[in-house]
């Protein structure tokens, strides 16, 4: 067993401690081995003491707004309902009303809503229209995040989707693919494309060498846990009983992500009417979502990352559900032109959509980390950058903001803002709780008031 911080006594164990084996290495959950909570790393978060976690989740095509926002505001708020399959964890969310993406609006450069809503959502950044290789966006917020905080990590960020997209090309009016496919921009010129595949995710987050490692498991058939087995057992005699107990549970849950994988490969493709099934795996796009939410789980819970984006679907996908009896491509159904047949339709897609939502949410919510739960040590954004598809408005966004950001925010509240608060102060505000002094994102004007008092 290795570790890339000291520790304090020969019973206590660094918070960024790893199990190694042949071309893999695993983080460790947070233990009470860990430390006290005044115990510190030297070039890590406080021993013991779980760090502030930050997660943007993005869904196409706006929302039914009807069926979306709360009719009261503060803390008696009903879920309507969109919104409904989150009861279980409403007392860990905050529905936001009122805030803008104003660069996602045409300002002269004609159509485009969609790549403009996805390219300005978390960069506050007006793209450049262009579909060659001259784009142009804005920093993003998780970037800004990890260019601050990165180096604490073994990955300064990840960036998951559940949708292929291209690079290069037109998708939209005259802007290029990148825009309608990508989240998270490292700098205006240098987009961050998403992993969609589940087995290369689990691959990056515990190979140590991917290329050696990863020929060697896949020749051999073994599992990750099985290299770092060795390693673990000298771990577990330093452990108390709980603590083992975690560390079984955790195993427990790698283990079951790989089976899910290895099944999920070998299952055929669906045949879905007039929709070309991406290669990716798996087939089913709720098991894909599911698996890729289970894998943001393991890398806040082993600190992995502490920054990860999520697209689920493209802006302006017009991917089809039937398995929630709808055939009808999400695109289209957008320009429902206040057709209660397609609203209707529309509003299935959103709350399947909600549906994933919930299912992170309360994966994180019973993982238990020091006094709270991970949902408690995290931040989880989770929006459009489209108020509804047939309108191609973007102001009044549809957002949520769960999580406790480690006691910095009141949760459990609907609150409303001044029309035309740029959606940006939302993430200098999330930034400012991941103790990141940023005073301006994009075109942000300050910080959002009340996130943590009634």
């Amino acid at each position: 067993m290795s570790s890339s911080s000291r520790t304090n006594s020969s019973r206590t164990i660094a918070r960024r401690t790893l199990l190694h084996g042949a071309g893999v290495a695993m983080s460790l959950p947070w233990l009470e081995a860990m430390g006290p909570q005044n115990a510190w790393a030297e070039d890590a978060a406080p021993q013991g003491v779980a760090p502030s976690r930050m997660a943007f989740l993005y869904v196409p095509n706006g929302k039914h707004m009807a069926d979306w926002t709360p009719k009261q505001e503060g803390e008696n708020f009903d879920l309507p309902p969109i919104l409904e399959p989150l009861a279980g964890v409403k007392n860990k969310l905050m529905v936001l009303s009122g805030l803008t993406a104003d660069k996602a609006r045409p300002h002269g450069d004609g159509g485009g809503d969609h790549a403009r809503a996805l390219s300005a959502f978390l960069t506050g950044s007006q793209a450049y229209k262009t579909d060659g290789t001259n784009i142009r966006a804005g920093l993003s917020v998780d970037q800004a995040a990890a260019a601050r905080i990165g180096e604490q990590t073994r990955l300064s960020s990840l960036e998951i989707g559940c949708e292929h997209g291209a690079m290069a090309g037109n998708c939209d009016s005259g802007y290029s693919c990148v825009y309608s496919s990508t989240m998270s921009w490292r700098s205006a010129t240098q987009p961050l494309p998403k992993e969609v595949n589940p087995k290369l995710v689990f691959e990056r987050l515990f190979a140590s060498a991917p290329d050696a490692g990863k020929a060697r498991r896949d020749a051999r058939r073994k599992s990750i846990l099985d290299y770092v087995r060795e390693d673990s057992k000298g771990l577990s005699l330093r452990l108390t009983p709980n603590d083992n107990r975690k560390l079984d549970e955790y195993f427990a849950s790698v283990r079951d992500i790989e089976l899910r994988i290895e099944r999920a490969e070998k299952l055929p493709p669906i045949q879905t009417p007039d929709y070309t099934v991406p290669t990716g795996i798996p087939a089913e796009y709720e098991t894909h979502i599911r698996l890729m939410c289970d894998l943001m789980v393991l890398a806040f819970q082993t600190d992995a990352t502490r920054v990860m984006t999520f697209v689920l679907a493209n802006e302006g996908s017009n991917k089809p559900y039937p398995f929630i009896e709808v055939p009808d491509g999400h695109h289209d159904l957008s320009h429902h032109g206040n057709e209660v047949a397609k609203q209707d339709k529309i509003r299935r897609i959103n709350t399947f959509h909600t549906r994933q939502l919930a299912y992170l949410l309360e994966k994180l919510n019973a993982v238990q980390e020091g006094d709270g739960t991970l949902l408690d040590h995290s931040m989880i954004a989770y929006g459009s950058g489209i108020h509804d598809g047939n309108a191609h408005n973007h102001d009044d966004l549809p957002l949520l903001l769960a999580g406790g950001g480690c006691g910095t925010l009141k949760t459990g509240r609907h609150l409303r803002f001044a029309a035309e608060t740029p959606v940006s102060n939302l993430w200098v505000s999330m930034l400012n709780r991941m103790e990141i002094s940023q005073e301006k994102l994009g075109d942000s004007t300050g910080t959002l008031p009340n996130l943590n008092e009634a």
